[in-house]
């Protein structure tokens, strides 16, 4: 990469619907790409499953995005985001989003590149962890989008940091951010959970590196948080299949039993507030401990547009991207 030329910042992430309307069609999206559900009858039925299991779904997903606004907050903070990390990049970087799921699409944001004259770019992720069934699938979108409208784009692509010390820095600010929020006579009541999306079992067993790094992560935050009872479970558990263990209600539900006192949730797969955290945390999950007894139910904010997280992810991009 060279600084005096100007240079893209595409962050990646899932996206989420605009609208209501766009619930169902958001979801066919979804589940339509085989990078995330591989159905071993084989692509013939991927579409037809999709337009099935979006009906169904749309009609529960629906009533929880009204409930925190009637849309998804993703590409509003995504673009902070990228906004706040290009500022920290200097005048030649100019940012830019690619949503896997809904707008923009990869095409469209690749398309825009062109037209603006971007040579050159850097293609960030927004999930610090790696699995072929978000980073991959959108790298790979991003990568088609690029070969298809403008292949003379010059790309860069960092698809993992779960361990680097910026990112890490700023995730044990917020845990200590909401341990210091308990009352001091309860502080040493505090039970740490951290609560990553879960994966389908198979994708850990065919050697997606997420598990591994998502306890790398969790383990590098703790060091930096101090002497604190931590534990890890998996939210976001859908369909028949096996998935990843144990469920964050399973911790939660273990924490009762052992009458806990007070327990901090902290989101652990995600770098800003979307339906996981506002809805299925923030609602579900806090209904779910309070009906089991434990009284005193924390979240650790998310990463959001924090200064100290955005700095973060402009050194990683000035490091890995070569700025």
């Amino acid at each position: 990469m060279t600084q005096k030329t100007k240079t893209g910042l595409v962050l990646l992430n899932m996206g989420g619907p605009d609208s209501l309307e766009a619930v169902r069609p958001f979801l066919y999206n979804l589940f339509s790409d085989r990078e995330l559900i591989n159905l071993p009858a084989g692509a013939i039925l991927q579409k037809p499953f999709a337009r099935l299991i979006s009906f169904f779904r749309a009609r529960k997903v629906v009533v929880n995005y009204a409930m925190i606004g009637g849309k998804s907050p993703l590409l509003e903070w995504t673009q902070k985001q990228a906004n706040g990390i290009a500022e920290r990049l200097g005048e030649n970087v100019r940012p830019y989003v690619a949503m896997r799921y809904w707008t923009p699409r990869a095409e469209e944001t690749v398309a825009q590149m062109k037209a603006d004259g971007i040579e050159q770019a850097v293609v960030l992720s927004m999930y610090p962890h790696y699995t072929g069934a978000t980073t991959g699938s959108s790298v790979n979108d991003f990568r088609r989008a690029v070969q298809k409208i403008y292949p003379q784009l010059k790309l860069t692509v960092i698809e993992q940091w779960f361990d680097w010390p910026g990112y890490l820095d700023a995730l044990a600010n917020r845990v200590k951010q909401a341990v210091e929020s308990v009352h001091e006579l309860l502080q040493n009541e505090v039970q740490v959970v951290f609560s990553a999306h879960a994966l389908p079992q198979s994708f850990i067993d065919r050697g997606d590196p997420y598990q591994k790094q998502v306890e790398a992560t969790v383990r590098g935050v703790m060091e930096r948080v101090g002497d604190v009872p931590w534990h890890l479970g998996f939210q976001s558990r859908s369909g028949p299949v096996q998935w990843m263990e144990p469920e964050t209600t399973t911790v939660l539900d273990q924490l009762a039993a052992a009458e806990a006192n007070v327990v901090v949730i902290v989101p652990i797969s995600f770098v800003s507030d979307h339906i996981e955290t506002l809805h299925e945390i923030d609602i579900e999950y806090r209904e779910h401990a309070l009906e089991h007894g434990l009284r005193n139910f924390i979240r650790a904010p998310s990463l959001n547009d924090g200064a100290d997280f955005l700095q973060a992810m402009a050194d990683l991009v000035r490091e890995k991207g070569g700025l």
